[in-house]
């Protein structure tokens, strides 16, 4: 028996990056599972290619109301919601005194508030059915700043936030809520906001100069691989956690270099 049969999940943002590596994970791992996103074409490719284990939708995790057409979606051609996988996520990089309020809004409406109201929009559905399991992926940049990340770093900060409060709320109906956070988003998620520099030749020549202490940088397989363990029985006893996925970066966290966007004086 795989390990998440009979588990139904949503996850957001799942058209590629982290997200599609994820749900395909899910799937493999037994799962069904309903992919929500804003990028069409991709969800429904990735959706057809894992066949009837999943569906596609598509949504904004900021409208209420879109939260309630996905899990109806969800349990009406799956079954009970067990697992929210709360992925979906954008990145603004540029210093404070550059960053507009529309910057900083546009961020935490999709990070934080969508965040918020999955949990929220799962409470019910998961207390109905016994209970369930929510991760909401943070960043290592929601407990340790970065420069030219306020909107980013503080979006992620709340995550983790939501993470604590709603495990504290809902473990009594054995709703387990956890978060993980790696250390570096998607590459497309980071090649959009730097489309003038090869985002993978520029991590391949740090992992090589100051790599993290496990030798190598995080890819989302590994997300993807501790979502599914977060989903499973076998993390039953875990709620209200961290899970810091950065290879033991944040063991002696160090910033260095200058703020991308901030004009040089020299």
């Amino acid at each position: 028996m795989s390990r998440l049969e009979g588990k139904v999940a949503i996850v957001t943002g799942a058209a590629r990056g982290t997200g599609e590596a994820t749900a395909r994970r899910l799937v493999e791992d037994g799962a069904r599972v309903l992919l929500v996103d804003l990028l069409d074409d991709l969800g429904k490719s990735v959706a057809g290619e894992l066949g009837e284990a999943a569906r596609y939708m598509h949504a904004d995790v900021s409208e209420e109301d879109h939260w309630t057409q996905a899990i109806a979606l969800a349990e009406s051609e799956f079954g009970p919601l067990t697992t929210l996988v709360n992925n979906a996520a954008v990145l603004h990089i540029a210093p404070i005194e550059f960053t507009t309020v529309d910057d900083y809004m546009r961020v935490v409406k999709v990070n934080e508030l969508g965040t918020f109201l999955g949990v929220r929009s799962a409470i019910e559905p998961m207390r109905r059915n016994g209970g369930g399991s929510i991760i909401n992926i943070s960043s290592i940049d929601g407990h340790h700043a970065a420069p030219g990340t306020a909107a980013y770093s503080a979006s992620k900060f709340g995550v983790r936030g939501i993470t604590k409060v709603a495990a504290l709320e809902l473990g009594r109906y054995g709703i387990r809520v956890n978060s993980v956070n790696p250390a570096a988003g998607s590459d497309e998620m980071v090649q959009m906001q730097m489309p003038d520099i090869d985002i993978a030749a520029m991590r391949d020549l740090q992992e090589k100069h100051d790599p993290p202490p496990v030798g190598r940088r995080g890819q989302v397989e590994d997300v993807a691989a501790t979502v599914a363990f977060l989903a499973s029985e076998d993390s039953s006893f875990y709620s209200g956690a961290d899970f810091d996925l950065d290879g033991g970066i944040t063991a002696g966290m160090k910033i260095r270099g200058d703020i991308p966007g901030t004009p040089r004086s020299d």
